[in-house]
């Protein structure tokens, strides 16, 4: 029972992770935080961008919360392999596959190409505003159409 107590609390941070990370991405980093988050709406130069702090600071949480929760593997320890595993998704399909962090892998999959298309659509402006699309899994329903 407590296996699946523990997969429930994984499954359900990722869920969060995806809302948390939509609203951050609208109103803190094309907000308050847009002097970091610009970087990434910029052409990079190099391996890294000052955006990648973002990153770095979820990895962090999550590192500290497994650590604080390692030793009975509480909830803690859950809560942050959720995060790091919505930081691996994230990895993976907005580095990798939407911007070609490495050599990209192709795909003909109806739900991977609209969410390019919906970040793409994202990047159009290299502005704060006007912008939409702010999600990293989720997206309107109009990228997916063919």
């Amino acid at each position: 029972m407590q296996a699946l107590i523990n997969i429930g609390i994984t499954i359900a941070t990722i869920t969060i992770m995806e809302g948390l990370s939509w609203a951050m991405h609208k109103y803190l980093f094309h907000g308050p935080l847009w002097f970091i988050h610009k970087t990434h709406h910029q052409e990079r130069h190099g391996w890294f961008e000052l955006n990648d702090l973002f990153s770095i600071g979820f990895a962090a949480l999550a590192l500290w919360l497994m650590w604080i929760g390692h030793t009975s593997l509480n909830y803690y320890f859950w809560l942050g392999t959720g995060i790091s595993m919505y930081g691996i998704i994230y990895f993976i399909f907005h580095d990798w596959f939407i911007h070609n962090r490495f050599k990209s892998f192709k795909s003909s999959n109806r739900y991977l190409l609209g969410i390019r298309r919906a970040h793409k659509i994202h990047h159009k402006s290299m502005e704060k505003n006007p912008s939409e699309e702010f999600g990293l899994l989720v997206a309107s329903r109009k990228w997916f159409r063919r």
